[in-house]
């Protein structure tokens, strides 16, 4: 079994030491993104719930593909919201635009104290290759 630790080009800088994903028998498990509209860590974030949200998915999209995979591919998720109460039906309406009804993979989604550089949103999620 062969573990490969993927940094993607065109993917976030990392905010701390580790890989944009770690693959090991066509399980992808890949790191939470910050809504950064660039590779910079100094890149503001887009405004609001909903342009953080689409801007996580696009970077996880970003991952997925540098590693050979789509959305298609992903099996659960994880989602981190700093103000549960106020953005989670707004983060709701945009996550949902990105996985038909019917293919939607497991979630859990739990409100947190702060996360790096102030986002949002965070979201990781679990992949498996086809």
């Amino acid at each position: 079994m062969t573990t490969i630790f993927h940094m993607i080009s065109g993917a976030p800088d990392p905010v701390a030491p580790f890989s944009h994903a770690v693959e090991r028998d066509g399980w992808l498990f890949v790191t939470g993104q910050m809504p950064f509209i660039d590779t910079s860590l100094e890149a503001p974030y887009p405004e609001g719930i909903e342009a953080q949200t689409h801007q996580v998915m696009k970077n996880l999209e970003t991952v997925l593909s540098g590693c050979g995979c789509t959305l298609h591919d992903v099996l659960s998720v994880r989602i981190f919201l700093t103000h549960f109460e106020d953005d989670y039906e707004a983060m709701n309406v945009v996550y949902a635009s990105y996985f038909p009804v019917g293919r939607r993979p497991a979630r859990t989604c739990v409100g947190v104290s702060g996360l790096a550089k102030s986002a949002l949103v965070e979201i990781d999620l679990i992949a498996r290759r086809a």
